[in-house]
């Protein structure tokens, strides 16, 4: 399926497109329409949207459609998602967008080569498969889902490879958020460059 998207990005793989309030990381509370991508082979065992991994499952769709539909929503914000969306080629979904004053946001492990051009970059790496060092430096918040107390390292490690000025964040994973997040209260308190980021989308049960 992923070897007949043509690669210059004119039709994509959508799995979902809704408009919303950003529920989690630096622009937390902002109106921002998403579009989510199908495809991803990151394999993050606690993945809340596991439907979003088989990218042949997701009908192709025109990438001037799903820009059509952002552009009739109030909020001036995409935030491209997945899956994993730098699977794909997304200078023309963005370059569409910023034509007509959308700002344009992603979401991504940072396993691909970084595609499109972006007013915020949100890199949120995963053990299950490692981030590129050359798209940390395009961070502009670093945000790492805490699991277990070894992703505090595993944090620490990816804070040396973004720009001075990049927001940092721990987010405690969802299915063990009552466990986790006493531990990232502790080590922000102890560690106060970063900050704690929820998924306050999932407490006011909006998508």
């Amino acid at each position: 399926m992923i070897n007949q998207i043509p690669e210059d990005g004119t039709l994509l793989p959508l799995m979902e497109e809704f408009y919303t309030i950003q529920g989690e990381g630096f622009n937390t509370g902002k109106a921002a329409y998403f579009i989510r991508l199908g495809g991803c082979d990151v394999g993050c065992h606690w993945c809340d949207v596991k439907e979003s991994w088989d990218a042949s499952v997701h009908p192709l769709t025109a990438t001037d459609k799903i820009v059509e539909n952002a552009i009739r929503h109030p909020g001036k914000a995409v935030v491209v998602t997945g899956g994993e969306p730098l699977i794909y080629n997304l200078d023309y979904l963005t370059a569409q967008l910023q034509q007509r004053g959308i700002k344009t946001f992603i979401e991504t492990s940072g396993a691909y080569p970084l595609s499109g051009s972006w007013d915020w970059v949100c890199l949120s790496p995963k053990k299950f498969k490692a981030p590129r060092k050359d798209v940390a430096p395009f961070a502009n918040e670093l945000k790492v889902i805490v699991f277990n107390k070894s992703d505090f390292e595993w944090a620490e490690q990816h804070a040396e490879l973004v720009p001075n000025g990049c927001k940092l964040y721990l987010q405690p994973e969802w299915s063990r958020s009552k466990e986790i997040t006493p531990q990232i209260v502790d080590y922000v308190m102890n560690n106060p460059k970063w900050e704690i980021s929820l998924q306050t989308h999932k407490y006011l049960n909006i998508p």
